[in-house]
């Protein structure tokens, strides 16, 4: 059903002429009739009588009319939906504890005005296909890996340095150390069961193996952040590596202690990903917000990987 010659129904019902109505829609009044005589086509009955004063309503018109302003009604909502600053801000954090998730926690307390969709996605790909399909509006993601350039389309800012650090249980032979050099760290075994071949993390643990020469395994099924600090607290001969703003809560029998990394600290480079047409104003505050609050990149004394690139 044409919504425009709904529209056109409904306003010469309201004003009583198709004169009038032509007035108040800046049309034509032939384009008024040639839009009502296809909705009554369409609808296969006669919706105005002629009359003295102008049009009249039929009975058909009379039952039509409240449906056709809840058509218009619905039409309306739907187009506002997806306007831009009427939708919420779609934005990709991974996972909950790291911290793209805190940036977006402080981003919503100092812009509370702004509806925020918070989503999980996976890897960098499945991420850049959403923001070029307009499923979300920007992902934070390390960027670029090797031989996985960005589209054209899709802009890039380095938004967060962030330090690693060596999470030990109480017994490990690391434990008392206020902070631990890479150069220490060699010939101790450091367990990630959740890097996962091909994503952008596994490209970057990889490229600081081959760095500095550590031992990283990723065996074993991942079962979460619980069972990982679990398994690192009862196991002396195990480390892990976490990140200075990722949130770990755990039993205080567990002992764990988190020990910054030195000389050079490793830092994990996270980026705001978006598309360069995307017009949601929200867009535009959350990279103004981050600009403003986030630390400067290339800090003395720090590693990141080679194909990091800031744009």
């Amino acid at each position: 059903m044409d919504l425009e010659a709904v529209r056109t129904f409904v306003a010469v019902a309201e004003a009583g002429q198709f004169q009038k109505a032509a007035a108040d829609l800046s049309i034509t009044q032939q384009a008024v009739s040639k839009r009502i005589a296809a909705l009554e086509r369409t609808l296969g009955v006669r919706l105005f009588t002629r009359a003295p004063r102008g049009a009249e309503l039929t009975i058909d018109g009379q039952a039509f009319l409240p449906h056709a302003r809840e058509l218009l009604r619905v039409a309306e909502r739907a187009g506002a939906s997806v306007r831009p600053g009427r939708r919420p801000l779609r934005v990709d954090v991974i996972a909950s504890r790291v911290a793209p998730s805190g940036l977006m926690r402080g981003f919503h307390q100092a812009h509370p005005e702004v509806d925020l969709d918070v989503v999980m996605l996976f890897d960098v790909e499945t991420a850049v296909a959403a923001i070029r399909s307009g499923a979300i509006d920007a992902s934070f993601r390390a960027v670029a890996m090797p031989g996985h350039s960005l589209p054209e389309d899709i802009e890039s800012v380095r938004v967060l340095d962030e330090p690693h650090q060596l999470l030990t249980g109480p017994a490990h032979a690391l434990a008392g150390a206020r902070s631990v050099t890479v150069a220490q760290l060699t010939g101790h075994r450091i367990w990630m069961p959740g890097i996962t071949p091909g994503t952008e993390w596994a490209a970057y643990y990889g490229d600081l193996v081959a760095e500095f020469g550590l031992t990283i395994e990723a065996t074993g099924p991942n079962f979460g952040s619980d069972a990982l600090l679990d398994t690192i607290a009862d196991t002396p001969a195990l480390a892990t590596f976490t990140t200075a703003r990722t949130r770990l809560v755990w039993p205080a029998g567990h002992g764990l202690r988190r020990i910054p990394v030195t000389d050079p600290t490793p830092v994990y480079p996270h980026s705001l990903l978006w598309h360069r047409d995307n017009p949601h104003p929200a867009l535009a505050a959350l990279r103004a917000h981050l600009a403003a609050t986030t630390a400067g990149q290339g800090a003395a004394g720090t590693w990141t990987p080679g194909w990091v690139i800031p744009r």
